[in-house]
């Protein structure tokens, strides 16, 4: 299973939010580069990066940062936030992306998805499923789609989607632990996915019993800023 550390990034700054919730914001570096080094650091490949800026404004904005990590930082970088055209996509991976998150756009544009999804390979392209009470949330987690989680990560498994990172907005940023049933109905609903973990990881125990599960990856963010999780414990888990 890979260990992928998060970093949220606003007005080019580390953050971490609490459900979603945009006045829940704590700050924990000024300098995303020197977060994303001490990942490198201690061994870790992955990094999952998220333009909250660019979730809200339905654009890209934090382009640069995600390039300055790209460059320097040596890990291999999945971003999301504000990926809702060709042209941000286009940048996104420009910029130096590995793989590119999107969900909003899957839930209301599918086409569109889906022809990323061709064009770039399921391999760059992953399924962004964030769910509230089982339902698929929005543009930055303040709409609900009319999706059923279960049913909207099948339906695009049936159409070529093979990663899919999915997050139960109860839980982010809560550390109360992540949705266990929740990812077990899906791997056994969509065997075929490779599905990644994102919200609620508090503790090492946790991440094991998610190995176990057959995820793909976990994403892990609160829980190493507030040092419930260190980057040590994070180095036993790598392959």
């Amino acid at each position: 299973m890979r260990i992928i550390p998060a970093i949220d990034i606003i007005d080019g700054k580390c953050v971490r939010l609490t459900q979603g919730d945009y006045s829940r914001k704590k700050i924990y570096n000024e300098d995303p580069l020197e977060v994303a080094r001490q990942f490198a650091d201690a061994g870790l490949k992955y990094l999952h990066l998220v333009d909250l800026d660019g979730a809200k404004s339905r654009h890209i904005v934090n382009r640069r940062v995600l390039e300055k990590l790209a460059r320097h930082s040596g890990l291999r970088i999945d971003f999301g936030g504000g990926i809702k055209s060709d042209e941000d996509i286009r940048i996104a991976f420009e910029c130096g992306a590995h793989q590119v998150t999107a969900g909003s756009v899957a839930a209301k544009e599918p086409d569109l998805f889906f022809r990323w999804l061709q064009h770039y390979s399921p391999s760059r392209v992953i399924l962004g499923a964030d769910a509230r009470q089982g339902r698929i949330m929005t543009d930055g987690w303040q709409q609900e789609a009319g999706w059923d989680v279960r049913a909207f990560i099948k339906s695009f498994a049936a159409k070529g989607t093979r990663y899919v990172v999915c997050t139960d907005v109860s839980r982010d940023g809560m550390l109360q632990g992540p949705a266990f049933d929740l990812y077990e109905r899906i791997l056994s609903d969509v065997p075929e996915v490779r599905l990644i973990a994102s919200g609620g990881v508090s503790t090492p125990e946790e991440l094991q019993r998610l190995r176990e599960m057959g995820m793909d990856g976990a994403i892990i963010g609160k829980a190493i800023y507030e040092n419930k999780i260190s980057l040590k414990e994070l180095q036993g888990f790598i392959l």
